[in-house]
């Protein structure tokens, strides 16, 4: 079981990298459902992992200028203790109620990930003109926002090992004024310092599996690098529909419903082909249906300045 770690490390990575999403909400499925993981064992494995191949992803991400760093700090000052707060419920409830209780956590935050991330769908789809998105200004009102996302979020992380991407990523797309690049390289950046915290959490208490970190970081390192490098080179439109269908597609896998594993991996696919589509030849490969969802229609034209009379 060694070139099947390295293989999901590299399609994770990559996913990682290019999106922002995907770290937790597919691995920790994946660990569990088709390699027999333990769930707590595959959480605290996922999460060990995500703090290293994110590390990598967000100095990518750094270096081409998509981090907002005060943002990821505000973030990470709530969310850092609420993670360990996090880790140590998971792994009372792990001794405490063994799987069931994972279960019912899972389907909770799947419910939130599906109504967000068909929300955003909608909201994607309905915006038909591209307004500029002015920078972010970190007030009193933006550092609130950040503090008690990274409380909840940084909780859930704990947790579940999911919500890492998709929670945050869902908040900094509908409420900040960022570019959707801007926000993969943010919440990458945001993300590595948080899984430090759990990931070394879950190490003290047991719960990392050293042999298959080994192996997946063999593959979600230089995934996670090469999906950084790819974000800048997706039009923002097309990035902002693509994670919205993979939000979908995180929560129907975290949900663990009969069948929903293969929906969900079907409709990854899409979100991920979406992207390839509007992104090659600036979708001119596309079906007309995503021409019209990715492709902002134009601006008015603005009215000429009203002609003076110059002086004599």
């Amino acid at each position: 079981m060694t070139w099947e770690l390295v293989l999901v490390g590299l399609l994770v990575g990559t996913l990682a990298g290019a999106t922002g999403v995907g770290g937790g909400s597919l691995m920790t499925p994946i660990l569990v459902l088709f390699l027999g993981f333990q769930p707590t064992v595959a959480i605290g494995t996922d999460l060990a992992n995500g703090a290293i191949f994110k590390t990598a992803g967000a100095y990518r991400h750094r270096r081409q200028g998509t981090v907002h760093a005060r943002l990821a700090l505000w973030m990470l000052v709530g969310s850092a203790p609420a993670s360990l707060l996090g880790v140590a419920t998971a792994t009372w409830v792990a001794r405490t109620y063994g799987s069931e209780a994972h279960t019912v956590e899972s389907r909770i935050l799947a419910a939130a990930l599906l109504v967000g991330g068909l929300g955003l769908v909608i909201r994607t789809a309905v915006r038909i003109r591209q307004h500029d998105r002015l920078g972010l200004v970190m007030d009193r009102r933006a550092r609130i926002i950040a503090v008690g996302t990274g409380v909840i979020g940084g909780f859930l992380v704990g947790l579940t090992s999911v919500g890492s991407g998709v929670f945050f990523a869902l908040v900094m797309l509908t409420v900040f004024p960022l570019r959707s690049a801007t926000v993969v390289g943010t919440d990458l950046a945001h993300a590595a310092a948080l899984l430090w915290v759990a990931g070394l959490g879950h190490l003290v208490a047991g719960n990392v599996d050293l042999g298959a970190l080994f192996w997946l970081l063999l593959g979600s390192v230089p995934g996670a690098v090469l999906g950084a490098s790819w974000t800048l080179k997706i039009p923002d439109r097309v990035l902002r529909m693509g994670l919205a269908v993979i939000l979908v597609a995180s929560g129907i896998a975290i949900a663990s419903v009969p069948g929903g594993t293969p929906l969900a991996i079907a409709i990854a696919a899409a979100g991920i082909l979406l992207i390839v589509l509007g992104t090659v030849a600036g979708g001119r490969f596309a079906p007309p249906l995503v021409r019209r969802l990715i492709t902002p229609s134009p601006d008015p034209p603005k009215p000429a300045p009203p002609q003076t009379d110059s002086p004599p």
